[in-house]
């Protein structure tokens, strides 16, 4: 049987991957010591050049199914694994035949939530990553997503700014519909209940979790959360014709969750004396848009909140409100964010991501300025961070020495390079 590669995105690398053997033999020579999350299939990391992928066995059809869908989620724009080929006609050294491959993109800076816990994570971070979950269940179900099993294990988890945000790993129980009607919903957070109870009660018998955690007041938190979010993004409002700044008031409400408004449908009374409004909410990444226009810059959207937020606060400072905000962005990005950004040694750029990193430098400074009874410079902050906070992180990615030399100012790079195409 010849052997079969089906890719969206070829890499010839992937050709001298070790097929004919079974996956749970791949040696060190091609397998990563990355984290990866429970599965009920054979799972490892491996990396070819300098890209990584995680590759999976399944049945054919399943694979297949898999890869189709997570193609159909990201054409959709939702925040999952990118899938990058199935591989078939596997057979060994006797002939006989192995399971398919599913192969995706590896996330960077992204862990599974054991991971996390391993990494000093208590358990009063557990709301946030609930929270986290209950978002990316909701933008699975307005695109019309049917998940199916609702996990902790089928998530990768990225920092977002001090929160987390949640990508779908694995959809080989998802289903694409048009509309995913309130009884899929609600089958989806049963099942997401379930499991995320079980999933916490394994933490604390293995001991990754030293404190009590209160599993049922985390579900009672998916559920509520997951209702209450959902509603705000739905739910008809009715009010007077005498109250219509309430129209632009939900819209900012919306788009303080991070999403966007793409139309409002608005009825009236005969009479005209009641309106009623429903929103069709299209992405969330409403901070985040905003912020790769003005910078070229790509990150999570809390993260893209904070860095507008300090975009703001230097605009006041050198009293640049009259300005391009293209241009004011520039000079940001050229004379705070850059400089601090290669401040950071080879051998720590591979602990948070860059974003991630200048939040933890904001929070940091107002440590330090409540401590000196006076504010901090940032660079001055930036210098203490890397010195005694950023120093004893773990890494959350293979060390830059071992994957991209030079991170930090390719980076940069690339960001100046999209704020001078936007001018």
């Amino acid at each position: 049987m010849p052997l079969r590669i089906v890719a969206n995105r070829p890499d010839p690398a992937i050709v001298t991957l070790p097929w004919s053997t079974p996956l749970e033999e791949w040696s060190d020579d091609y397998v990563v010591p990355l984290p990866r999350g429970l599965s009920r299939h054979v799972v490892r990391i491996v990396r070819r050049g300098d890209r990584t992928y995680a590759v999976k066995e399944t049945q054919e059809d399943i694979a297949f199914r898999e890869y189709r869908l997570l193609r159909d989620l990201q054409r959709l724009g939702l925040p999952t694994v990118v899938p990058q080929g199935v591989v078939t006609g596997r057979v060994d050294g006797t002939g006989e035949e192995l399971p398919a491959a599913l192969l995706t993109e590896h996330l960077r800076f992204s862990l599974p939530y054991r991971s996390l816990f391993a990494h000093g994570m208590t358990a009063d971070n557990l709301p946030s990553l609930i929270d986290a979950i209950v978002v990316l269940i909701v933008r699975l179900h307005l695109a019309g997503f049917y998940w199916g099993d609702v996990s902790l294990s089928n998530v990768l988890f990225r920092r977002d700014a001090g929160a987390f945000s949640a990508y779908l790993v694995d959809a080989e129980t998802g289903e694409l519909h048009d509309h995913v009607g309130t009884r899929m919903r609600e089958h989806d957070i049963t099942i997401g209940c379930e499991n995320v109870f079980a999933e916490l009660m394994d933490l604390q018998a293995s001991g990754a979790v030293t404190t009590e955690v209160d599993s049922l007041a985390i579900i009672d938190r998916l559920r509520e959360q997951y209702a209450a979010l959902w509603a705000e993004l739905t739910d008809e409002e009715e009010f007077s014709a005498h109250e219509m700044w309430r129209i632009e008031s939900r819209i900012e409400r919306l788009n303080d969750l991070g999403f966007d408004v793409d139309e409002l449908d608005i009825v009236t009374d005969f009479d005209g004396d009641r309106v009623r409004i429903q929103p069709k909410v299209v992405e969330l990444g409403h901070h985040r848009r905003e912020l790769q226009s003005l910078t070229g810059m790509s990150v999570e959207d809390n993260q893209a909140r904070r860095l507008l937020n300090d975009l703001a606060s230097y605009t006041a400072h050198f009293d640049l409100g009259r300005e391009d905000r293209h241009l004011v962005a520039y000079k940001w990005l050229t004379e705070i964010f850059e400089p601090i950004m290669a401040m950071i040694p080879p051998g720590a750029r591979g602990k948070l991501d860059p974003a991630e990193i200048f939040h933890e430098i904001l929070v940091h400074r107002w440590y330090l300025s409540e401590r000196a009874g006076h504010e901090v410079g940032i660079f001055e902050t930036a210098r203490d961070y890397i010195d005694t906070v950023l120093a004893t992180k773990p890494n959350e990615i293979i060390t830059a020495d071992d994957t991209e030399p030079g991170l930090a100012e390719r980076f940069t790079d690339v960001l100046g390079r999209g704020v001078r195409e936007q001018s």
